[in-house]
């Protein structure tokens, strides 16, 4: 005997779940990217909810099993992304890469969520901004999720530049690793030092700059250490 339809409007016990977990790490993600791990309770986001804090509770257990969640239902797409972007490049140049080919391969991919998704995407980019930077409870993360990406990046760019020290590899990641994660935070200062010439959101426009900027840097490091 099939099943009597379901009625207008009224949802599954899953779906009403499903709603409600999504709006708990929407409002917690958006508090966050402003506020910071450190600067943000389960009572704030039950306030901005309008709930009781034992609702989130009851999925959640605390405040970091809630940022972990927000952190990771998106941070597979990130990971992914960029883990396409570098398959394509590596399969398009086989050991011939180039030093701007590698970062644009690595970088572009993750420039390009920014630029297509939505405000919580952006929100996501803050929070990555922040764990990438945090020594404590972020540095797990980073670890975990990103090392191998950032390990296969460096070896690409060593055959790009095999006679750099490997050393210099990893300082030049380092301050592109840096300059990303500032792009990601939104501060606004840009906006503030250039009169509104440029805008600290404009993800496209630091896309169509970064790679270029930042390959010179590693091949001016480089270069400096050849012989005349």
């Amino acid at each position: 005997m099939p099943a009597a339809p379901k009625a207008e409007g009224r949802r599954t016990r899953a779906e009403q779940r499903a709603t409600t977990v999504k709006t708990i790490l929407d409002t917690a993600e958006d508090l966050f990217a402003q506020l910071g791990y450190f600067g943000v309770t389960i009572k704030d986001v039950a306030d901005r909810m309008g709930i009781h804090p034992a609702l989130i509770h009851y999925y959640f257990d605390g405040k970091k099993a809630l940022f972990d969640a927000v952190f990771e239902r998106r941070v597979e797409y990130a990971v992914s992304s960029r883990t396409a972007g570098l398959d394509a490049y590596e399969a398009e140049v086989g050991d011939h890469p180039t030093v701007e080919g590698a970062l644009r391969a690595y970088y572009d991919q993750a420039f390009d969520v920014y630029i297509n998704g939505d405000e919580g995407w952006r929100n996501f980019g803050r929070i990555f901004a922040q764990v990438n930077n945090a020594p404590g409870y972020g540095a797990e993360k980073m670890d975990t999720y990103f090392d191998p990406m950032v390990l296969r990046l460096i070896g690409l760019l060593q055959k790009a530049l095999p006679d750099a020290a490997p050393e210099d590899l990893f300082w030049s990641f380092q301050f592109t690793s840096g300059a990303y994660s500032l792009l990601l935070s939104r501060t606004g200062r840009l906006d503030r030092l250039s009169g509104g010439l440029c805008k600290s959101d404009d993800f496209r426009a630091a896309r169509d700059r970064f790679v270029t900027f930042m390959a010179g840097g590693f091949d001016a490091l480089h270069g400096r250490k050849k012989p005349a």
